[in-house]
């Protein structure tokens, strides 16, 4: 076990967050925390981190244990590029190598055999077992496996300090996924990243070996990554085996077990509790009573299940009907900071149509959204009596100088103070919220409060920009259903993909500056990106195929020509040889000329020029052949 809190409690002050708080996190295990906003999710993970300390209970930490922690909005403040700053991950491992290098060009001047030769080897044996068992020859390939894979492919040399506080955030889980903990506690990771990114990530966190633990809003990462959930729900922690949608079973099941036993419970006791009125004076059956009086006493009373307060309740309705076409881009050209993101851009919404724009980071999602909104640009077209109600991730059209109640109001003098507040209190908001500045409110409660301001607009076109952001589970859900109800038009950003699969009925993505549709939904468009992988993949194994059999046919006629060569070679040095051998018994030869013994005996004087002819015959033979040879 990595981590154990063993019956934790903890509260600021007299506010209690939670108690008893038991649970585990294992070696390699997949662990996502869930609970409403204010539940104390941040609050466990400082815990575990060691930032607080337990009010009651313990949490045991394994020794040695490595943490690596990514803060909702973690900040990265450094000088360095990306790339350097990746490798600066990998210190130990980047020397050992250049001291390996170097080790090995002291080697190759040693005596062999030498005393200094057998240290030096004694080193680099070391050296090498180390950097294999760290990977070291592959810090490259794995720092551009991660950089890639979150986006940042093209920000190599870019210096950190002059990225986005959202860069920075996805920068770090960058680092960290290289560094590779042994836990992994990852606090929304998902708000910085694309749909693209997001599966990169997924995938990637499934191959992870250390373990995860993740709080995260987002349905479909938790789906996809984890293997166990831990609920804060009123103050107490429950876990359940499975993803969130299995967990989302269990609840329900593990409730309405719980209600029955309470509500059989409570049948029984009031059956004990009415037998012991009516029989507890009477002398005759008051033994019997005073028996179900101890029963009564003996009795472990269950607790009422707890039923959570009722989520936001949005309702979206307008008053006039608009044109059938109501939006029409016709050749839109989009630009921001000299970076052209839309390029004759076509598009056409209907009435009552649901449509998500998709995206990668910086792609131009949102300031399509604000055009749209902006109106004045040529190229986009609105249908008569359209209203458009806008919904800002920025949140930057409320007053943070208003209290909640002022701000919605001010918007709508026309309301009753009654009106106001239960506008309010539909979108979950509370009584005591409504006296607060808005600058002092929470990410979700902003959040809440600006979806009733958005709701209040009473459009019959809804455009919204990451309506998902800071809202905990139910109230996600709560809006996604209040969206699929709506009957007029809706146009969306999100990187929530279970929203998405809920609303969306046709998906249009930005990609290489083009506006593309894609109908059927969410599936329909990952069914459409799937084929389009697919017949990349093919095309690209079709043509690796090609140059494989042409690399092939290269290295058949290579090695057949380094065959060919190395016979000539062998030829050239027989040829040699028998050269060197006849010139040596032509000398011979010649010598026996001069002797008196063989000029005398006219048989012997025979064979030796007949043999000599030979030689010169073979020689020249030879001659030529060795011509041919080094030609």
């Amino acid at each position: 076990m990595l981590v154990t809190f063993s019956s934790v409690g903890f509260g600021y002050g007299d506010n209690l967050i939670f108690e008893g708080a038991a649970f585990a996190v294992n070696e390699g295990e997949r662990v996502g925390l869930v609970g409403d906003n204010g539940a104390g999710k941040t609050t466990l993970i400082k815990l575990m981190l060691g930032q607080l300390l337990a009010d009651s209970g313990e949490v045991i930490k394994k020794n040695g244990v490595r943490i690596g922690y990514l803060e909702q909005n973690g900040g990265y403040e450094s000088g360095n590029t990306v790339y350097a700053e990746m490798r600066a991950v990998f210190g130990e491992e980047i020397s050992a190598v250049e001291r390996l290098s170097a080790l090995n060009a002291e080697l190759a001047n040693c005596e062999y055999g030498g005393k200094e030769y057998k240290v030096l080897s004694a080193k680099i044996e070391a050296l090498e077992k180390f950097v294999a068992s760290r990977d070291g020859y592959n810090v490259d390939v794995k720092i551009k496996t991660v950089l890639n894979g979150m986006g940042f492919e093209n920000f190599y040399d870019r210096v950190i300090d002059t990225m986005s506080g959202g860069e920075k955030t996805r920068l770090r889980l960058a680092r960290l996924l290289l560094e590779s903990p042994d836990l992994l506690v990852l606090d929304e990771p998902t708000n910085h990243l694309d749909v693209k990114t997001l599966y990169w990530l997924e995938d990637y966190l499934s191959a992870f070996k250390g373990a995860v633990f993740v709080v995260s809003h987002d349905r479909y990462f938790l789906d996809r990554t984890v293997t166990k959930i831990i609920e804060i729900e009123n103050k107490r922690l429950s876990a359940y085996s499975g993803n969130y949608s299995k967990y989302k079973i269990l609840k329900s099941e593990r409730y309405e077990r719980a209600l029955k036993e309470y509500e059989k419970q409570q049948e029984e006791i009031k059956k004990l509790q009415t037998y012991v009125d009516k029989n507890i004076v009477r002398a005759t059956t008051a033994k019997s009573a005073q028996s179900r009086v101890k029963q009564l006493e003996r009795m472990d009373v269950l607790e009422k299940p707890y039923l959570p307060p009722k989520p936001p309740r949005f309702d979206f309705t307008y008053t006039q009907q608009p044109a059938k076409e109501v939006l029409t881009i016709n050749n839109l050209n989009l630009e921001i900071g000299g970076k052209s993101l839309i390029v004759g851009g076509q598009l056409q919404i209907l009435r009552g149509e649901k449509v998500a724009i998709l995206g990668e980071n910086g792609a131009g999602k949102s300031t399509l959204l604000r055009a749209i909104v902006a109106g004045g640009n040529p190229a986009i077209m609105l249908g008569r009596y359209a209203k458009l109600a806008y919904y800002d991730q920025e949140m930057a059209n409320l007053n943070g100088d208003n209290t909640v109640q002022a701000e919605l109001w001010e918007r709508h003098v026309s309301y009753s103070l009654t009106e106001v507040r239960s506008s309010l209190a539909r979108c979950g908001l509370s009584a005591e919220d409504v006296d607060k500045k808005v600058s002092s409110l929470s990410g979700g409660e902003r959040a809440k409060l600006a979806l009733c301001v958005f709701e209040n607009a009473h459009g019959n076109v809804l455009i919204l920009d990451e309506p998902t952001n800071h809202l905990d589970l139910p109230a996600r859900e709560s809006l996604e259903e209040a969206l699929k109800n709506f009957d007029g038009t809706v146009l969306f950003v999100s990187h929530d993909r279970y929203f998405i699969t809920a609303v969306a009925e046709r998906v249009v993505e930005i990609e290489d500056a083009a506006l593309k549709t894609y109908d059927g939904g969410y599936e329909g468009y990952k069914v459409r990106k799937a084929e389009a992988a697919e017949s990349e993949r093919l095309k690209e194994e079709a043509e690796r195929r090609k140059e494989a059999q042409a690399e092939r046919e290269k290295s058949y006629r290579s090695k057949k020509d380094r065959a060919a060569e190395a016979q000539q070679r062998a030829e050239l040095k027989a040829v040699e040889a028998e050269i060197s051998a006849l010139e040596t018994r032509e000398e011979e030869l010649n010598s026996k000329l001069s002797d008196p013994e063989v000029m005398g005996d006219y048989k012997k004087l025979n064979q030796t020029v007949a043999e000599l002819d030979e030689m010169r015959r073979r020689l020249e033979e030879l001659y030529e052949r060795y011509g041919q040879l080094i030609d």
